[in-house]
């Protein structure tokens, strides 16, 4: 069997759980990253009605804003899910590759986050699920309680939605994910 079959078979296998997910080394690393991964489980719910895939649903706190800011002023940010899906699939298409090359598997951790607003239509949250399925266990779903009116006028200007950013980078990542614990 080939690695790229190996590859498929574990991403078909994995079972999207927010307690078996491993956090960026950085957060883990942090002495408040035990504790978060346990707040972000506890604040996990369907991202749907009916849903199995659960994700964590936050208050849209100031640090948040401003962890948000800084990956947008430092092109780590991608905005729309048409956008997550390709540069997402590009990813994947990359790490199958090198992964292929070396002939060793990585370890899967969470290197990208996608930030959903609150009032996204169910489609648009069948969409992201069908997205975290491709993509198992390195992204992780982050929903906020906030409109996409709020999101889109905090990083862009009035009058602009957003429904969803993916921070593309693993120490905007991180940074985000910290920002939770303060």
């Amino acid at each position: 069997m080939n690695e790229k079959s190996k590859n498929e078979i574990n991403k078909q296998d994995f079972q999207w759980d927010v307690r078996a997910l491993r956090l960026p080394k950085l957060v883990e690393a942090d002495p408040r990253g035990q504790e978060l991964l346990s707040s972000l489980t506890a604040h996990s719910r369907p991202l749907r009605p009916g849903g199995k895939i659960m994700a964590p649903t936050v208050a849209f706190k100031p640090a948040l804003a401003e962890a948000l800011r800084i990956a947008h002023r430092t092109g780590q940010l991608v905005r729309s899910l048409e956008g997550a899906e390709r540069k997402l699939a590009a990813e994947g298409r990359g790490l199958g590759l090198v992964d292929q090359k070396s002939g060793a598997s990585r370890g899967e951790r969470v290197s990208r986050l996608l930030v959903l607003a609150d009032d996204g239509a169910e489609r648009f949250y069948r969409q992201v699920e069908k997205l975290l399925r491709q993509h198992g266990p390195r992204v992780l779903a982050l929903r906020l309680d906030v409109k996409a009116e709020t999101l889109g006028q905090l990083l862009f200007d009035p009058g602009h939605r957003v429904l969803l950013l993916l921070l593309d980078h693993k120490e905007a990542v991180s940074a985000m994910l910290l920002a939770l614990a303060e």
